[in-house]
């Protein structure tokens, strides 16, 4: 991997000048992007080039099935109550409080394996705040960092590197290794690819973002497919403690406009000297069901539930340190012209212990997250797309905007917050 160094200001300091600097940038991508497409359309390697497709029913030629996905984002989210340390907004580290900030630049290209070729690959670079936040454990970042600053980790990251093979095997059956994004939950980590700029809190809190590890998805009939692997773990690409976790997925699509998912990822977390001799399993269970059949409409629902044994926060504080949590969120989008999209979210995320939250909770209180947003996507020109989002957060306890109280120190400072956001993307292909 080539490594990229970003100037400062990509962090999204506040002030005129990184207000200029961002500006420049986005400017810049306009002017030298060419004929981006919507960033649903990736485009293949052969259409960039000029190249005839295959005609109907004859196989695509190899550059027809490598395909390029390329964006860069920026935004500006404004809190309008109090901000957090360093205007992090540490229960969404993705967004920076009152600041532009650079979130995101990426260069994916990905093959699929086929018939015709069945070796498949896939390498994706991104750079950015989002980048910082997405690493995975071993790949530049180290166990001495940590959520919501990760300030020591690079702000550039080999997000995906993987090849794939299709085994002739009855229908074919698809075996991956390498690094890849999770097969938990509806929202992913190329933001443009989500109905709301901001993530929710099942994304941020409560599931992975990558697996290094082996997979094997089968399709045991048009309808219904099964993967099933193991993993180095919850974001590591780096095995942290010799464990290897199972994980996989069972897909069904009874209809092109129905589709549901139940994935998994279960094992042992943990440092070997937090285990204490113990395993110390920690689980999810995620459930995914996406409907479009009704015109111009998206309507989605996630639900996920988790826990693990003798969590490393409550060893030590209580006699049962177990640590459960989970949540549901619910999105609906409607695409009122080819340029213009709402989109509205519902969730409720629920930290009984306290652990998830713990950036401003102290583990063990019980904590529960709610949250509406709704975004308006609009296409400017071609690929560049803006989003005006407005969003409401609120938790039973005070959860947000962690503050220096006097000589008390740290704490948190409101039960509520709400926040206004402007985000640009430019798509590429």
């Amino acid at each position: 991997m080539v490594r990229v160094a970003l100037p400062r200001w990509v962090v999204g300091a506040p002030g005129p000048s990184s207000r200029t600097r961002s500006a420049l940038v986005l400017c810049a991508v306009v002017l030298l992007g060419g004929r981006p497409e919507s960033v649903s359309a990736q485009r293949s390697v052969a259409e960039v080039l000029g190249r005839s497709a295959a005609s109907e029913g004859q196989p695509k030629s190899y550059l027809e099935e490598i395909m390029l996905f390329s964006y860069v984002e920026n935004s500006y989210v404004g809190n309008l109550g109090r901000t957090g340390r360093g205007d992090v907004n540490e229960l969404r580290f993705y967004d920076h409080d009152n600041s532009w900030t650079f979130n995101a630049a990426e260069l994916s290209v990905k093959k699929d394996p086929s018939e015709r070729y069945r070796l498949g690959w896939g390498v994706v670079l991104t750079a950015g705040i989002d980048s910082q936040k997405n690493h995975s454990l071993g790949i530049f970042r180290d166990s001495d960092d940590s959520s919501p600053f990760f300030r020591n980790t690079a702000k550039y990251d080999l997000a995906e590197a993987y090849v794939s093979y299709l085994v002739a095997v009855g229908e074919g059956l698809t075996v991956k290794a390498g690094k890849s994004a999770t097969l938990i939950g509806y929202e992913v980590y190329e933001n443009p690819k989500n109905l709301n700029f901001s993530r929710s809190f099942l994304y941020t809190l409560g599931t992975p973002y990558f697996h290094t590890g082996l997979l094997a998805t089968y399709p045991v009939t048009k309808w219904f497919s099964v993967t099933a692997g193991f993993t180095n773990g919850w974001d590591n690409a780096d095995n942290n403690n010799g464990h290897l976790r199972p994980t996989g997925n069972f897909a069904f699509t009874p209809t092109d406009k129905l589709s549901a998912t139940v994935s998994w990822l279960a094992g042992p977390e943990q440092n070997r000297d937090q285990m204490h001799d113990g395993v110390n399993n920690r689980f999810v269970v995620d459930t995914t069901i996406l409907y479009t059949g009704i015109d111009r409409w998206t309507l989605a629902v996630n639900f996920d539930f988790a826990g693990e044994e003798n969590d490393p926060l409550l060893v030590g504080t209580r006699r049962d340190a177990d640590s459960r949590w989970g949540g549901v969120a619910g999105y609906a989008a409607y695409g009122w012209t080819k340029a213009l999209r709402t989109a509205v979210r519902l969730e409720y995320f629920a930290d009984p212990q306290g652990v998830r939250s713990s950036e401003t909770s102290a583990p063990g209180a019980n904590v529960d997250l709610w949250e509406v947003t709704a975004t308006l996507e609009y296409t400017i020109w071609r690929g560049l797309v803006g989003r005006l989002e407005y969003r409401h957060d609120q938790a039973n306890r005070k959860a947000f905007s962690v503050r220096n109280i006097g000589g008390r120190g740290l704490a948190p400072t409101s039960d509520a917050q709400n926040t206004i956001t402007f985000a640009l993307y430019y798509s590429f292909f």
